[in-house]
């Protein structure tokens, strides 16, 4: 178990593939996961899921 219950253990195991994938994309992990973030916050529409990954992500800066 991690954190304390097996759904822990889930969430982190998906954190994770997000900050590897970003990485081995050349994405630094912590703009793309804010960006992204903020993007889902903003009302990004589900339609369009495609643009938030790793392999698209254009840095903002």
């Amino acid at each position: 178990m991690a954190a304390g219950h097996d759904e822990g253990g889930r969430a982190w195991g998906r954190i994770a593939s997000l900050i590897e994938t970003a990485k081995i994309n050349g994405v630094e992990p912590f703009a793309y996961l804010k960006a992204t973030l903020e993007a889902i916050a903003a009302g990004h529409p589900q339609g369009h899921i495609d643009d938030l990954l790793p392999w698209n992500f254009t840095p903002s800066s």
